[in-house]
């Protein structure tokens, strides 16, 4: 007679997939909880101390560890040998074993977990079973999934077994689950110890999404999120309320324009297009923000993705209606201004928790041909009080507040990045250039008209020369914010000074690559 191994925390489904083995005249063996469950629906079970002739011991840390549960999964049919072996000690092949892992993922998201607690629910029996299983998967089915018991209980109605590639197909996914689990636990206790870059990486993430397509439509893509999902700001937890799937660029977008948003405390709107801002506005309403976030490019802004940090009144909805826009983030939507908004079936409409973009960040990884890197995120917070002014003329109280929030802003734009602000919406972006006066010349350009005594120009990187300080200079500029550390430094202060502009240096440089 056939036997299956049954000991699950997922009990979901769990009736008639066993009653679907019994009929198919597999005797199951049980464990705890799991067997009470089977019993108390009428079906029959052996018990582990039954099958391994040795109790429980050491509070449940050992019960499956043992010659007669391994044996039974490890055992090859078709060798000889190996069925002489297991003749001779009495120990009866396990054909099928489902098996759930102690919750550890759900531990250590709980609030105040302790560490004892933690490695309590750190499951030893269970990942050694299904490994067990997965290695012999020729002569053993294992099931980690209640989602896959359809396809084994329709193979066993079709044919009375499950094949072969479906047995490899589930071992490959055991594998897999198993293989997430340590990730979980390495990566808890290293932290725990304080390991800031371990010898080996292991990461682990879940997949939400397989999407239409990539980058471009030839590419494949799938869209996975953090297997721990502690981040709260984050367009992994954002609620989409209406419209259609968000895309790989959707995605991509949305995160770029919420890591902006995170900058600004006053009522703000960021407008994004292809992860650089196109328009950044702040005011005390949130209408007057998108007022001056949409006069900052009311051209690039068309099809951006537009996060506001307020909740949506019906007047600031009522003006994004008018435009063709990919996405609009909010902490919440009136009713009338979601009404307004979901008129347009395609427009994505999302809700996300602001009150957490304050949360301690993540470290950030991007993929490399043939390898990975990671870095803590840039999430550092600067206090005007800590630059230097190096130039003659001292920035005004009003000039500091503009260079700041222009600051804020470069700090998110491609490098080479230029940023001409004042204290209320950008006014010019230049992102992405390979030299930086020719980023200074389109963030200018776009700005034509908009500089006046208030305008204020920030650069993510020192200037290599002083050709970009004498260009905004010429074009009305009134103070800049760099980082310093050129070689070259004297040059652009003495520009400066020849204009008499107002320079202030950071010490901190912001490319974003």
């Amino acid at each position: 007679m056939r036997r299956a191994l049954l000991s699950v925390s997922d009990k979901s489904n769990l009736i008639p997939f066993a009653k679907k083995l019994s009929e198919h005249q597999f005797e199951i063996i049980s464990t705890g909880g799991t067997r009470q469950v089977l019993l108390d629906a009428g079906i029959k079970t052996i018990s582990v101390e039954d099958v391994t002739g040795f109790p429980e011991i050491l509070d449940g840390r050992v019960k499956t560890l043992n010659p007669f549960i391994h044996g039974g999964l490890l055992g090859r049919r078709e060798l000889p040998e190996h069925q002489r072996v297991m003749k001779k000690l009495g120990i009866h092949p396990i054909d099928l074993i489902c098996v759930n892992l102690y919750p550890f993922k759900q531990t250590i998201l709980k609030p105040n977990v302790t560490l004892a607690d933690a490695i309590e629910n750190i499951d030893i029996g269970g990942p050694s079973m299904l490994r067990s299983a997965a290695k012999n998967y020729r002569d053993v089915t294992v099931v980690v999934d209640s989602a896959d018991y359809q396809i084994i209980s329709d193979q066993l109605d079709q044919q009375d077994k499950v094949d072969l590639k479906t047995r490899a197909q589930l071992a490959a996914k055991a594998f897999r689950h198993t293989a997430a689990y340590d990730a979980l636990i390495a990566n808890y206790l290293s932290q725990q110890v304080g390991v800031e870059a371990p010898e080996k990486l292991t990461l682990t993430y879940e997949l939400e999404e397989t999407m239409r397509y990539g980058e471009n439509s030839h590419q494949k893509a799938w869209f996975y999120r953090d297997a721990l999902p502690k981040k709260q700001y984050s367009i992994t937890n954002a609620k989409q309320l209406h419209g259609k799937k968000l895309s790989y660029n959707n995605i991509k977008d949305a995160d770029a324009a919420l890591r902006i948003a995170r900058e600004f405390s006053r009522p703000t709107v960021v407008a994004l297009k292809h992860m650089n801002p196109c328009g950044i506005g702040q005011a005390e309403k949130l209408e007057t923000a998108w007022d001056r976030a949409y006069e900052a490019d009311s051209i690039s802004i068309f099809g951006g993705v537009i996060v506001l940090n307020r909740k949506v009144d019906l007047a600031t909805a009522t003006k994004m209606h008018k435009l063709f826009l990919e996405i609009i983030i909010a902490p919440d939507f009136e009713p009338a201004a979601y009404d307004i908004l979901a008129k347009k079936k395609n427009l994505r409409i999302l809700q996300l928790d602001f009150a957490a973009k304050d949360e301690p960040a993540n470290k950030e990884t991007v993929s490399i041909m043939g390898g990975l890197l990671m870095q803590e995120q840039d999430t550092l917070t600067e206090d005007p009080q800590d630059w230097q002014v190096v130039t003659q003329t001292a920035p005004t109280l009003t000039q500091l507040d503009n260079l700041l929030f222009a600051w804020k802003a470069v700090k998110h734009t491609k490098s080479n990045a230029i940023v001409v602000a004042n204290g209320q919406q950008t006014l010019g972006i230049g992102a992405g250039q390979p030299n930086r006066i020719d980023s200074t010349k389109i963030a200018i350009k776009h700005a034509a008209g908009k500089i006046d005594d208030q305008a204020v120009l920030a650069s993510d990187a020192f200037f290599p020369m002083d050709d970009c300080v004498e260009y905004a200079a010429k074009h009305g500029i009134k103070a800049i914010v760099q980082p310093g550390g050129s070689i070259r430094d004297q040059d652009s202060i003495t520009m400066a000074d020849k204009y008499g502009i107002a320079m202030v240096t950071t010490g901190i440089r912001h490319f974003r690559h």
